[in-house]
């Protein structure tokens, strides 16, 4: 059993020299493990006395009453229950965080295409809990439905604080530098090109490993991140389980004054707790964090004519009640060989259903060769028509098809049923492109009746 201790770290330079982390493999296992040898009780969950003296601790993440494919729940072994890490709390400001519906109202920004920069960091401290500005929020998190689309701008790491979500679980795409997460269950670390899950409910911690960092946050509401079916496709390929790590246990044990902040409802509150949460030494179950390396996604793609539809690449999904409707997906547009012959390349002129939030993380994408920028976000709201630029257009109309390999690129898409309200933070940002709908003005008019064959 991989067994890592991390115990008594009392200062923030020993907690950063800690042992880095170690993981398991596997999506959606059940997993065991434990920081202290015994420390897990053989045969049961709750025995009259526990090793080493500690409290044994259910966290469910669905109803005790879930099919067994969807219940999620895990058994922690931890110095003081939780009940010890809470107190009398209050509500704080909660900055730029918002939550669905709450920020339905708050924008004049008028129905559009929109794009904006990548957002400077801000002149001031930002942790998680102060470093989340909202983008985008969709549906209603009272009724477990929708999302938001969070930019996460940290410049500081979290030094006796700590955090958790009883709103959603969040997806996390690291973009510009190094983030690690303390947690209930482990520690992960994730740097571009990676991505960390946090479920409802964990508490963690984040650290700054090597300094300010920037990432997309995606807020699920809804059910958990799941592995869509493949279909036709099979057992292979696109994102397999084996590339899927969550931690091994290890916890701390300090005693000092600390706060513990919790968005619940839409609000952010905090209570004083004297001790760190993340008193985890054993746990076993389904409920846990974990992290996935973007480049080890196995993409699908057309090998002879036409534009595969974007779903093909979906990484992780969270369905909805409508079967093949999600709540939200997660998809990717990776490095990938290119070959279909006759066949406009790019993706094509669409309108959708689904609102798509688009983020970069390196590199260009394909179909906005201009503008769209490493740290940069778009999103294109349910039914407005979107697709290739002016230059992407021409190019991909008049290039010599030839396999290609699409090298050094990452973008990614946060797609809900929803539509998808833009916060008055994101609306009034300096960073948005006003001119952003002008990258399709100089398309030309093609059409001659007397023409038949394409010049």
């Amino acid at each position: 059993m991989n067994v890592q201790n991390v115990s008594g770290f009392r200062a923030p330079d020993q907690r950063r020299s800690a042992l880095l982390p170690g993981y398991m493999s596997g999506f959606g296992n059940s997993f065991e493990t434990e920081a202290l040898e015994g420390a897990l009780p053989v045969g049961r969950n709750s025995p009259q006395k526990l090793p080493y003296g500690l409290y044994a601790e259910q966290l469910s993440g669905s109803p005790f009453t879930a099919p067994q494919a969807t219940n999620q729940r895990s058994w922690l072994y931890r110095i003081r229950p939780t009940v010890k890490h809470s107190g009398r709390y209050e509500k704080i400001d909660k900055g730029f965080m918002r939550t669905a519906p709450a920020a339905r109202e708050e924008s004049e920004l008028p129905l559009g295409q929109l794009r904006w920069d990548a957002l400077p960091f801000p002149d001031r401290d930002s942790t998680f809990v102060t470093g989340l500005f909202t983008v985008t929020t969709a549906g209603d998190s009272d009724t477990q439905v929708g999302m938001a689309a969070h930019l996460l701008l940290a410049t500081r790491s979290m030094e006796n604080e700590y955090f958790f979500n009883a709103d959603g679980e969040y997806l996390i795409v690291a973009q510009e530098n190094a983030l690690r997460f303390w947690t209930e269950f482990g520690i992960i670390d994730i740097g571009p090109g990676e991505i960390a899950i946090i479920p409802r409910g964990v508490i963690f911690r984040l650290e700054l490993p090597s300094g300010p960092a920037r990432a997309y946050v995606c807020e699920n509401y809804g059910g958990a991140f799941t592995l869509p079916d493949r279909g036709p496709i099979g057992a292979n390929c696109l994102a397999n389980p084996r590339d899927f790590h969550t931690p091994v246990a290890a916890y701390e044990d300090r005693e000092e004054s600390s706060w513990l902040y919790v968005k619940w409802g839409g609000e952010l509150h905090r209570t004083r707790i004297d001790q760190s949460p993340l008193d985890v030494v054993a746990w076993h179950g389904n409920y846990a964090p974990y992290k996935y390396d973007l480049r080890h996604f196995s993409p699908v793609n057309a090998v002879l004519f036409d534009h595969p539809d974007p779903s093909i690449f979906t990484v992780l999904t969270a369905p909805s009640e409508t079967p093949g409707t999600a709540n939200v997906d997660f998809v990717i547009f990776p490095e990938r060989w290119s070959v279909a012959e006759n066949t406009f390349r790019p993706p094509w002129y669409h309108r959708n259903l689904m609102s798509e939030f688009m983020g970069l993380v390196y590199g260009v994408y394909d179909a906005k060769p201009e503008g769209f920028v490493p740290g940069g976000m778009s999103l294109h709201n349910q039914m407005l028509p979107h697709g290739p630029d002016t230059t992407a257009f021409e190019h991909a109309s008049n290039v010599e098809l030839k396999p290609v390999k699409l090298e050094g690129t990452l973008a990614f898409m946060f797609e809900t049923r929803f539509p998808q309200r833009v916060t008055k933070f994101a609306a009034e940002s300096a960073s948005i492109q006003k001119n952003y709908i002008d990258c399709w003005k100089d398309l030309k008019k093609h059409f001659d009746p007397n023409r038949r064959e394409p010049k």
